[in-house]
């Protein structure tokens, strides 16, 4: 147990020996670590600039379907009718040629004859689309289908039924798009 000077300094070569073997370890192990870092940082990268682009991507394709949209919606506004003008146009012919029957016969008989065909034809166009008349006259009286615009005294047996339509109701594809205006018995 004597303290010998060389003793010492050798223990100390001996521990300094062998530390720079471990320095020389830890920092491999640190730059292997680092590394793995680093190529993990840079699969979240990439993965994360993928990501962004299908985004992008996304809302640009999102945005070039609203504006579809709203140039279709616009277009089948623009033409929405067209359909049913261009199935009007053979009435308005109609009154074309009645009107002219009109004024050269001068005869009512032509010209009513004439109105009631055009009536009917257009009643007939306008059916295929859709339209059918409410039969309101000797029905009870439906708040959901007719409007009360007066009531007249009647018997019990006519008491809320409808007397008198005076303004027919229409249903389109079986929507009430407006309301027999009707006399009620009371």
């Amino acid at each position: 147990m004597s303290k010998d000077p060389q003793e010492t300094p050798d223990t100390q070569n001996g521990t300094e020996a062998t530390m720079p073997n471990q320095d020389s370890a830890q920092e491999d192990a640190d730059l292997k670590q680092k590394g793995k870092k680093n190529k993990a940082q840079d699969s979240l990268q990439e993965e994360l600039d993928e990501l962004k682009d299908k985004y992008l991507r996304l809302f640009a394709e999102f945005d070039n379907y609203k504006k579809r949209t709203i140039k279709e919606r616009l277009d089948l506004m623009k033409t929405a009718g067209q359909e049913t003008i261009q199935s009007l146009l053979p009435v308005l012919d109609d009154f074309d040629r009645a009107k002219k029957s009109a004024e050269d016969n001068k005869s009512a008989e032509v010209f009513s004859e004439g109105v009631a065909m055009v009536y009917k034809r257009l009643y007939h166009i306008l059916e295929q689309q859709g339209l059918k008349a409410m039969e309101s006259n000797g029905a009870d009286f439906n708040p959901e289908l007719h409007e009360a615009i007066s009531e007249i005294p009647m018997g019990e047996a006519m008491k809320g039924k409808v007397i008198d339509t005076v303004e027919k109701g229409y249903t389109l594809n079986d929507k009430i798009i407006r309301y027999a205006k009707v006399v009620v018995g009371s």
